[in-house]
């Protein structure tokens, strides 16, 4: 089956708001086995609304739409397709009743246009809405299933979940299961050319790449009429690209580079301290963030100054002298120093030049020196990363994660 997901909204397309929604849906679909072949954003205009609607009829038979069911005169959502498929909008006396409960709980006045979102197409399902005011329905037509849901992720997504996967999965014969392996180290075009062959003759299960930042996810997705089939189906597929990448991937979990790095230093009682220069804490974050890091980062320094990379790192005055604080010999230093000083396991290192400015034509803006310590073995890597600012540190940082990996893993 296929779906089609209108954003609307003018908010969205002035980009004052952006569109999660449109993301959380796909994925949800995906899942399901529901293929999404269009996604539109359209704003509060009647006419351009109208005619979005009707180009996704004539080519999806899903149509999921999310924004405009509020209770102001440019929410239109509602009222547009009504009229489009020719259906009165009747009010619907539970949806009124739990809009003025709504405000009464709160002790908040209620305007009376807000009584607007009680009214729904005639023969619609209502989809409660137990986090805001405007339900949402499904219309089911002859060719079509019209999905409107609000705006607001937070509204949006459990009604989703609630009311809307089930409708769904009524549609769909059979068990839809995927699995996403998370690798790193190696490049998305790189990926897809070591698993053409496995990706060429794929049927069932299927499988998918994604970039991400520093990362390739394979999603593989199978569909059987038992959730124990379609396991031992991704199983077998899972065998396949682990004898192809495996040493690249990281987990097959919902974790993230950081979380899993985490865990395994956890479990073998280890311990990290994290010094940065250009990066500026962007690193020591992303770590921080991770449950359970308490008994994993010991401590973390952020010296941007030569001054400090000697008063907290032991960088010699020499080697700054001689090499600069942009070098493979102060990256080693700073990261051998955090082992000396912080009696940590394992350090990281991060010294660079993130631009705009500052860049020479020895070393050029995104020239960045990334130390690694670990097991007495000091690692540098010299990157020449691309792109602005903020750019340049994060890959900066998704490097060094992906260099402390490979040590410990």
């Amino acid at each position: 089956m296929t779906a089609e997901i209108i954003a609307i909204g003018t908010e969205l397309l002035l980009g004052d708001i952006l569109n999660t929604n449109a993301r959380y849906l796909s994925r949800q679909l995906a899942d399901m086995g529901i293929s999404v072949y269009y996604q539109s954003v359209v704003g509060d205009n009647v006419d351009r609304l109208q005619e979005t609607i009707e180009n996704a009829m004539n080519r999806t038979s899903i149509i999921i739409t999310t924004g405009g069911l509020g209770p102001t005169t440019d929410d239109l959502s509602k009222e547009t397709i009504a009229q489009v498929l020719g259906l009165p909008l009747i009010e619907h006396e539970e949806s009124k009743k739990r809009i003025v409960d709504f405000f009464k709980q709160r002790d908040i006045p209620m305007t009376e246009n807000n009584l607007k979102q009680a009214y729904i197409p005639e023969g619609a399902i209502v989809l409660e809405n137990d986090n805001g005011t405007a339900p949402g329905f499904i219309v089911k037509t002859k060719n079509n299933i019209i999905i409107v849901l609000p705006g607001p992720p937070s509204e949006m997504v459990p009604m989703f979940e609630k009311g809307v996967k089930k409708e769904l999965k009524k549609l769909n014969e059979g068990v839809i299961f995927s699995r996403t392996l998370k690798l790193c180290g190696i490049g998305e075009s790189t990926v897809a050319n070591i698993l053409q062959d496995v990706i060429d003759n794929q049927t069932n299960p299927t499988i998918a790449p994604y970039a991400k930042d520093g990362e390739v996810h394979l999603r593989i997705t199978a569909k059987t009429n038992e959730e124990s089939k379609a396991i031992k189906l991704i199983d077998a597929m899972e065998q396949k690209v682990a004898d192809h990448v495996g040493e690249y991937i990281y987990t097959t979990d919902e974790k993230t580079l950081e979380e899993t790095i985490v865990h395994i230093m956890k479990n073998k009682n280890l311990t990290l301290s994290v010094a940065e220069s250009c990066t500026g804490g962007l690193l020591s974050g992303r770590i921080i963030n991770c449950s359970g890091v308490s008994d994993v980062y010991k401590e973390g320094f952020i010296t941007y100054s030569n001054e400090a990379k000697m008063k907290y790192l032991g960088v010699r005055k020499d080697t700054l002298e001689e090499f600069g604080a942009v070098s493979e010999e102060t990256a080693r230093e700073m990261a051998e120093g955090l082992i000396d000083k912080c009696d940590t396991s394992a350090s990281i290192s991060i010294t660079g030049i993130a631009g705009p400015t500052g860049g020479t034509e020895e070393k050029p803006i995104g020239l960045v020196y990334i130390g690694v310590s670990y097991k007495g073995v000091t690692t540098v890597k010299k990157c020449n990363f691309y792109g602005n600012r903020q750019k340049i540190r994060t890959r900066a940082v998704v490097e060094s994660l992906i260099m402390l990996w490979n040590k410990i893993k």
